[in-house]
């Protein structure tokens, strides 16, 4: 996986955990609202030809 294709992922895993996060109970909002701007402009472009729904282009697995 190109270095870029792994730091989009990863980020994307963050932000995700951190939405499961936010919905359990006793969840601290205020760090949900303070860490989830600084990911999500954090969020690498993902490379020409990365699939946002799967990883690599099919082309390219």
């Amino acid at each position: 996986m190109c270095p870029n294709c792994e730091d989009f992922t990863r980020t994307v895993l963050l932000l995700g955990q951190l939405a499961l996060y936010a919905d359990m109970a006793g969840a601290d909002l205020d760090f949900v609202e303070a860490v989830s701007p600084s990911l999500a402009v954090s969020l690498p472009e993902p490379s020409p030809g990365y699939d946002l729904n799967g990883g690599p282009a099919s082309g390219d697995r």
